[in-house]
């Protein structure tokens, strides 16, 4: 998938409501929310084959053996069937394509970044009943079976290798050098899984200015969900001056400036610059 046809303005419209719908239900489904990343990237992607994503997610799960028991077997059963019966993993070269990050191409390829192998491993297994959760270690994804005292952790990027003893701590230090925290093991939210998709699909564009309309869908879906940060609206406030549209950015620019301004004069006043920067571009 080298550069996909985004789908129509229509389509999109379309998407993009059921996108901020689902984010906003009860219980957000994470596979139907990354199945309209997917759409909103690639126009090919239609509704026979959101259909045929979740019914390959359904498949695949009617394959786990029956109820394996303890976390460590439900660890074992999805790495036997989705790293090695069906060779579900990941590479170094996987982090340079876009579509490392769409569940689609994920499910086509059976390569993607930790995250997006991450949702396969959790869609699978949370549809054969197991106690299966994402865990948003810095920089690297992985997912967690069972309770906290006997949870067992798995590195689905890797094949599903199941993580013993200081593994973790290994995979955050490599990431960051830092060291593992408590904290960093609880589990991840359908929200917060989405929410790190798309800021993996807007750092993947911001390497590239020439798809500069990447970037923007993906802070335009970030911005659809219930919590997200400010600054977003500057990101896309500067990425529609980028992409040549400097009229409605100095107006999104001035907007941001009239929020911060009642936290910080003196980067309301910086902003308030770039707007004007921004509209000098028109004459």
């Amino acid at each position: 998938m080298r550069h996909p046809h985004p789908p129509s303005p229509e389509r999109s419209a379309e998407l993009r409501r059921r996108f901020s719908e689902e984010a906003r239900s009860e219980r957000p489904d994470l596979a139907t929310l990354c199945l309209l990343v997917g759409a909103e990237a690639d126009g090919a992607l239609d509704e026979a084959g959101l259909d045929a994503a979740q019914m390959e997610l359904d498949g695949l799960a009617g394959q786990l053996p029956f109820r394996p028991g303890t976390p460590r077997a439900w660890a074992a059963a999805l790495r036997d069937l989705l790293g090695e019966r069906y060779g579900f993993h990941g590479a170094a070269a996987d982090y340079q394509r876009l579509e490392s990050s769409l569940l689609h191409e994920v499910l086509r390829r059976r390569r993607g970044l930790p995250i997006m192998l991450s949702v396969v491993w959790l869609e699978v297994a949370r549809r054969a009943g197991a106690p299966v959760y994402g865990v948003a270690l810095p920089g690297h994804f992985v997912v967690g079976f069972g309770p906290e005292e006997g949870r067992v952790l798995a590195d689905p990027f890797d094949g599903g290798r199941v993580l013993s003893g200081n593994d973790a701590e290994v995979l955050v230090a490599g990431a960051t050098g830092a060291g593992l925290r408590a904290s960093m093991l609880e589990p991840a939210t359908p929200l917060e899984v989405v929410s790190r998709v798309l800021n993996n699909i807007r750092a993947w564009a911001a390497a590239r200015p020439e798809r500069s309309d990447v970037g923007l869908w993906a802070i335009e879906l970030a911005l659809l969900l219930p919590s997200h940060a400010a600054r977003l609206r500057y990101e896309r406030a500067r990425l529609l001056v980028q992409r040549g549209e400097f009229s409605a950015g100095a107006g999104e620019l001035e907007a941001y400036a009239e929020v911060v301004g009642a936290v910080d004069e003196a980067v309301a006043e910086q902003v308030r610059g770039e707007a004007r920067a921004a509209r000098a571009m028109l004459n």
